[in-house]
């Protein structure tokens, strides 16, 4: 067993030396313990604070949005194009005007239907209405007739179907061929006894027509007009096709509104007594001219809308005939006339007569007033 010298003890210095090292060191590992703690402890924080920062810009969100108005406010601006359909409900206007951006959102809208009785009024068909709008607003302009988009058709007294056709197909942006070919579409409504010709049943008026409309729908209007008319004349169905084609004839050789009922007597008169009704419109009808004259190759014309060749009354209707027409039809005005002519076409001045002598001598006036005003 060996000793130990004194040699081999440490020095109080080293010792101290080594107690010193030692403190340093636990000196670090607490310093390092306590960063790292004050580390863990800034990170808890930032991540709460984050939370809290996160928390607090939801609950704002949510807040703002069970405080945040659901309706616009204003007039709106610009303009955009909305259909209502058939049918629509105020919920249902209101989806579609918040899904085309015009009003915030569809509850609004319905509430404000709802609030107004004459929300029921709104009728079914294109609107200009403006983005960003209040619902009371919006409301406003769908009550309002002028902000409809529609097209406009006017159908004069006396157009045939063919003019007709062409005045529908420049005011809806259709074609003629378009309109001739949906005529024959059941939905069109025409009766049995049109035979499927449009001659007779476009009312002549003036209608609007939503933008979407189909051509079946223009001619289905114009018919239904037609038989609205009828029926307040209080024609019967099997009377029907017969008016329509005397009061097309008074339509077209009328001078006047006042002279209606003359020439509806001046018919009348004739088909009594067997004669011919020899009016220069059937043959032009006939013949697809118009004029005040025709020839006589004109009037030799085989066609059963030819009143010189055949008695009796056309084949059918040559034109469309208005309300009063069709009054004069059904009341011809009392008289023995059998013969009138227009003697003076730009004034529409009529001269009637009993005689053929008299007719003689008014149709001589007519002749004056060819020969003063030529014609092409």
């Amino acid at each position: 067993m060996s000793r130990l010298t004194l040699a081999d003890l440490p020095s109080a210095e080293s010792t101290r030396s080594a107690r010193r090292a030692e403190g340093r060191d636990r000196q670090r590992r607490r310093r390092r313990r306590r960063l790292r703690a004050a580390v863990a402890t800034l990170l808890a924080l930032l991540v709460v604070g984050a939370g809290v920062v996160l928390a607090s810009e939801q609950l704002r969100d949510i807040v703002a949005t069970l405080t945040e108005p659901d309706d616009f406010e204003g007039p709106g601006t610009g303009e955009v194009q909305v259909r209502v359909m058939t049918g629509d409900s105020g919920r249902a206007i209101g989806e579609t005007l918040a899904a085309a951006g015009v009003v915030k959102t569809a509850g609004a809208f319905a509430d404000a239907a709802a609030a107004d009785p004459d929300a029921a009024s709104i009728q079914p068909g294109t609107y200009a209405l403006r983005e960003g709008m209040s619902s009371a607003a919006a409301l406003e302009l769908l009550l309002d007739s002028e902000s409809l988009r529609n097209y406009t058709v006017t159908i004069p007294e006396g157009f045939t179907a063919e003019r007709a056709l062409e005045r529908i197909a420049e005011a809806t942006e259709t074609t003629v061929e378009a309109l001739t070919a949906a005529a024959a579409d059941p939905a069109v409504g025409l009766p049995p006894e049109a035979g499927g010709q449009l001659e007779g049943y476009l009312f002549p008026a003036t209608y609007d027509f939503p933008l979407e409309v189909t051509e079946v729908e223009v001619l289905a209007r114009m018919v239904q007009r037609s038989g609205e008319a009828l029926d307040a004349a209080q024609v019967s169905p099997e009377q029907r096709r017969t008016v329509l084609t005397k009061a097309s004839l008074i339509q077209a050789e009328a001078g006047s509104t006042e002279d209606m009922g003359k020439v509806s007597r001046v018919i009348d008169n004739r088909l009594a007594q067997g004669r011919l009704l020899q009016f220069d419109t059937t043959v032009n009808y006939a013949t697809d001219k118009s004029g005040l004259t025709t020839t006589d190759e004109d009037r030799n014309t085989d066609s059963p809308y030819n009143t010189y060749r055949y008695p009796g009354l056309p084949a059918g209707p040559i034109n469309n005939p208005g309300d009063d027409a069709i009054a004069a039809a059904l009341a011809p005005e009392e008289g023995p006339w059998l013969f009138f002519v227009v003697v003076d076409p730009d004034t529409g001045e009529t001269r009637f007569a009993e005689t053929e002598q008299e007719h003689a001598a008014n149709v001589e006036l007519f002749r004056a007033w060819l020969r003063e005003n030529p014609q092409e």
